[in-house]
């Protein structure tokens, strides 16, 4: 599928690496890696000479002295990319990529997701992360900028995730976690390699009490992935992973009056109506990789999932009582499919990808009202029935030409298609059939152009344009009240340039350094948020240009450092008309031209320092650093600006075939109050998810090689 994305900022980026307590069974001398060859897009090269912002974070860096809860632990280092852990486990983590994703209420929107090779992003652009096992994950690679378009609808960004690939004997890992908040999360994996055949199983166990009150959660994990050589030239690989939420509640966000006075706190709503959400899915894919001859390649691969979810929702018992309202009890039914062929072409200066993407979602919605006559929180009368299916089949070619050693030219090119049909069941006399369709497409192309100055720096150029269909959730409702999907909602259409270097002065030492704009025009933005119902429209034009900047440093041969650092200034170029407030006829309030696009920081920071001193210890500390976010269109409030400091200690110990450890982590160290994800326009003015003070984690691992 989307296959490896490579190292552009670092090679080793922190070799936190091997520091954490169920991430790290290496030798305590520095590690030096081998060059690693990537197909950012879809055919080899080194990443270094690849025109495109790329970054690789290894699976033991994403571990490294981490919870191995949620996967934006251990994406701090990657510039142009934020992700936000909103202690909210009804709600998945937060995710942008340039800004890309920054209004998803929930779940990750306008950032393709894929997990080995199965795309964890549905057809209408929604995604969500869920289903990660971290102690199973062998590299996660983030993608950024023009070249990200060629993978379709949705496609401000792309982060794909990959097991680990197991080498030599088998092995078998157990780790245990105990933390803040009543954090325990219990985790066993195995891996190995005989023959032609290879596995890697993992499953984990995570629960919490939760930070605020009404967020205590439960989740199941479970992974697979087995490979087979069948032949010198033929590889088949099955995955297969599920995921299970018994019940994670809904603390909601709070209005900064709340936050202010109780940030462990909830609105009395999320009490009233036991805001909660259920969720299972399991999936699983088939790979073929068949080596026709020297020259050519053929890949085919195959996926099916389901997936259903119920979640209670805090709407006001008067509003669902609208003959129109959907009511507050969401539950949804989810099989989804799809299959990507491609075949390959190379020679010593020229690679040629040509395939088709298709994928197909098919789901059936129902509504509740969450009350039955004065007792809240439950099940009651039925307000919605329909089904809808979501398709897209798309095919793409993409090449690299060498004219000259020095040159390395990259050009793409996608037409993106999707369909929306919407089948409505709940006819009633007030209640009319809602059905319809829309369809939407696009054409992609993408160019890029990278010069070698000399063996230790390059220059590059790129430039693209992607585009972005509605969600489901986002079609769910009319402005006027009416029932049925709007249909009326446009894509929008982006178009995006990009110039950088990439240096490396010396061994231990590199350096990225990326410029970039960004214009929409058909920016989808919210129109209504009133009564727990969010409707949408297309305003004019925004512009997204930024700065970032990453680097690593071998300082010495135990001392090893990263730096990551992001400008953005995304604005909204037109202005428009939006509504949090009812009624919406006399209530509706202009978004003037210039705004910044909310959820977004104008100025992100990291930076990590890793010690691995002889003896087994690993020791390290890292901080972040947030300029404010606005919280919405309207620019009237903001959640502040912030900094933060976590350390850690880690110990690894060899005893013959065993290896065992032990870590403490700190987070917070300064005991901030701050917000750690907010909710963008929100209709009742909780925009704010507070994040914890002081924090701690003790974990400890044990791993035996046959």
């Amino acid at each position: 599928m989307r296959q490896q994305f490579a190292p552009v900022a670092r090679r080793t980026a922190l070799a936190l690496a091997t520091a954490g307590a169920a991430a790290a069974h290496a030798d305590p001398a520095p590690v030096k890696l081998e060059p690693v060859v990537v197909t950012a897009t879809r055919t080899e090269a080194a990443p270094f000479d690849l025109p495109a912002s790329i970054d690789r974070i290894s699976g033991d860096e994403l571990r490294a002295g981490r919870a191995q809860v949620n996967i934006s632990e251990g994406l701090g280092g990657v510039p142009g990319l934020l992700a936000r852990d909103r202690q909210n486990y009804a709600q998945d983590v937060q995710i942008s990529v340039r800004g890309f994703g920054a209004r998803a209420s929930f779940g990750i929107r306008g950032v393709r997701v894929y997990v080995d090779d199965i795309p964890a992003t549905l057809p209408d652009g929604q995604g969500q992360i869920t289903n990660v096992e971290i102690g199973t994950v062998g590299r996660v690679e983030v993608l950024r900028g023009p070249f990200s378009a060629l993978y379709g609808n949705s496609s401000g960004g792309v982060i794909s995730i990959y097991s680990e690939a197991p080498v030599g004997p088998p092995k078998l890992d157990a780790s245990a976690a105990f933390g803040s908040d009543g954090l325990r999360r219990l985790a066993a994996s195995s891996s190995g390699k005989t023959g032609g055949f290879a596995y890697t199983l993992g499953a984990s166990r995570f629960e919490t009490d939760g930070y605020r009150q009404h967020s205590q959660t439960e989740r199941r994990l479970g992974n697979a992935k087995l490979s087979w050589k069948l032949g010198g030239d033929t590889q088949l690989t099955l995955v297969a992973n599920s995921v299970e939420l018994p019940e994670a509640q809904d603390p909601l966000g709070l209005t900064r009056a709340q936050w202010q006075a109780a940030p462990r706190g909830v609105d009395p709503a999320a009490i009233s109506f036991d805001t909660r959400k259920t969720m299972q899915q399991t999936q699983g894919g088939l790979v073929l990789e068949h080596g026709i001859d020297e020259a050519n390649s053929l890949r085919v691969m195959v996926y099916q999932g389901h997936r259903t979810t119920t979640q209670f929702q805090a709407i006001p018992v008067a509003t669902q009582a609208s003959a129109l309202h959907p009511g507050g009890v969401i539950d949804l039914s989810r099989d989804y499919e799809g299959a990507d062929i491609r075949w390959r072409w190379k020679s010593t200066t020229a690679n040629v990808v040509a395939g088709i993407a298709a994928d197909e979602l098919r789901e059936h919605r129902l509504g509740y009202q969450n009350f039955i006559g004065t007792t809240l929180g439950v099940q009651g009368a039925l307000r919605r029935d329909e089904t809808n299916r979501v398709s897209n089949a798309d095919p793409y070619i993409q090449a690299q030409w060498q004219p000259a050693p020095a040159w390395l030219v990259s050009a793409g090119m996608r037409r993106s298609k999707v369909d929306f049909r919407s089948t409505d069941a709940y006819i009633t006399r007030t209640n009319p059939d809602d059905s319809g369709s829309a369809s939407y497409s696009a054409t992609l192309p993408v160019f890029g152009l990278s010069y070698a100055v000399d063996e230790h720096l390059r220059a590059y150029i790129t430039a693209g344009r992607g585009f972005e269909t509605p969600t489901l959730n986002e079609l769910a409702y009319r402005a006027s009240g009416a029932t049925g999907l709007n249909f009326a909602l446009q894509a929008s259409l982006s178009r995006s340039v990009e110039m950088g270097l990439k240096a490396r002065p010396r061994d231990g030492i590199e350096f990225a350094l990326a410029l970039f704009q960004t214009g929409t025009t058909n920016e989808i933005v919210t129109q209504t948020n009133v009564g727990g119902r969010a409707t949408y429209q297309n305003a004019g034009a925004t512009r997204r240009r930024g700065l970032e900047a990453s680097g690593s440093w071998q300082i010495a041969p135990t001392l090893q450092a990263q730096l990551a650092a992001t400008w953005l200034d995304a604005r909204y170029r037109d202005g428009f008309l939006t509504c949090t407030a009812t009624p919406c006829a006399a209530a509706s309030s202009p978004v003037a031209a210039d705004n910044h696009i909310p959820g977004i920081a104008k100025t992100s920071l990291y930076g990590a320092l890793s010690w691995q001193p002889a003896g087994g210890w690993r020791l390290g500390v890292e901080g972040r650093a947030l300029s404010k976010v606005w919280v919405n269109d309207l620019n009237t409030d903001a959640a502040p600006g912030y900094a933060t400091l976590a350390a850690y200690a880690s110990y690894q110990l060899s005893l013959g075939a065993w290896d065992v450890g032990a870590l403490l982590r700190l987070d917070n160290l300064a005991n901030r109050r701050y917000a750690g994800s907010v909710i963008v326009n929100d209709g009742n003015g909780r925009f704010f998810e507070p994040a914890p003070g002081h924090g701690w984690l003790a974990s400890a691992n044990a791993s035996y090689r046959f």
